[in-house]
């Protein structure tokens, strides 16, 4: 079964209109907001109050959906159907470490609550510019111990990010290693920004629809100011990936984090995890985001739940081997 994990995917769909259409959106309008802003700590504040006040008008729920907030920030619980309440998917939504929240990541976690069939705690950890890299992670390990004394089996979790959020997935699946704490089961990351060093991006710099490459490298800096880049907690990039769970990455092709992505995959190949690698043809920036309305951002959840579905199942083979226990042979004689 490890063979159907550790993969690497070119989806060959053809380009929907709705994608098309969205790459000529976002290039004239989110990619040069974000060169504009992205030049001062006062543009970037006035770029997350202005996210801040969309978040406040309703947003509707979708129909068989629940959302339930948890604890004082807007850490909440997103469940849909009738998710399996034994197992739980730990989502850390992106932006850059200094926008968006758990609300408005909701096409992402609805949908990854039903592929998953679990609920999905989807976390508020603080961001800067008033927090550091360090408390951000402080928080996500913090929830991880926090779901361990609620009862949750680590087999039975799965840690998940976007963007920055998927950095922070990185980061804290080595964390818990270094720790000693029991892995969840998987890990998946869309567009992880994996690489903070002071590296120059090239690759796509001109092809990526929504993101600028030169404002990439200028959050870089400013995250990393007083930090050593090249530490794995900092550019997990540079991470050892020993005995970490298999992971599946999602990139688009013309993105410019997505040789990122390749970096990780191959790493943590090299130190014996698997990984499903997924690379779709023009793609901008975690699409999964648009799965309301681009058909390809829907169609990558089928291909989630074939990784997780692949991991359980191996996981079960696995047990299945396992002699018994002296304890379980005590009982079967």
């Amino acid at each position: 079964m490890q063979e159907e994990i550790d993969v690497d995917v070119y989806p060959r769909y053809p380009l929907s209109w709705q994608a098309g259409a969205f790459n000529t959106l976002l290039r004239g309008t989110t990619k040069p907001a974000c060169a504009l802003l992205l030049r001062h700590g006062l543009g970037l504040t006035l770029l997350s109050r202005v996210v801040a006040m969309g978040e406040r008008l309703p947003i509707p729920v979708p129909s068989g959906v629940s959302i339930v907030k948890d604890g004082p920030r807007r850490t909440e619980w997103v469940r849909t159907g009738e998710p399996d309440e034994d197992k739980v998917v730990l989502y850390f939504h992106g932006g850059g470490y200094f926008f968006c929240s758990p609300a408005t990541h909701r096409p992402i976690t609805c949908r990854l609550s039903a592929v998953a069939r679990r609920p999905v705690l989807a976390l508020d950890y603080r961001q800067g510019p008033v927090h550091s890299l360090a408390q951000s992670l402080s928080d996500a390990l913090e929830a991880y111990e926090g779901l361990l004394g609620r009862g949750y089996d680590p087999s039975g979790i799965v840690v998940a990010g976007d963007s920055a959020g998927g950095h922070l997935a990185l980061t804290t699946l080595l964390a818990l290693r270094d720790r000693g704490l029991p892995a969840p089961s998987a890990a998946v990351c869309l567009s992880p920004w994996a690489d903070l060093t002071d590296v120059r991006r090239r690759v796509n710099r001109w092809a990526d629809p929504s993101l600028s490459a030169s404002r990439v490298d200028w959050l870089a800096r400013r995250w990393t100011a007083g930090l050593d880049a090249r530490d794995p907690l900092v550019s997990p990039v540079y991470g050892d990936y020993r005995g970490l769970p298999p992971l599946m990455v999602v990139t688009g092709s013309t993105e410019v984090l997505r040789d990122e992505g390749r970096r990780v995959a191959l790493r943590a190949r090299e130190a014996g995890v698997p990984v499903t690698y997924e690379e779709w043809p023009r793609m901008p920036h975690v699409f999964p985001i648009l799965a309301d309305v681009v058909p390809e951002a829907r169609l990558v959840f089928r291909h989630i739940a074939r990784f997780l579905g692949a991991v359980s199942a191996t996981r079960d083979s696995a047990a299945a081997l396992e002699p018994p226990s002296a304890e379980q042979a005590t009982d079967a004689a």
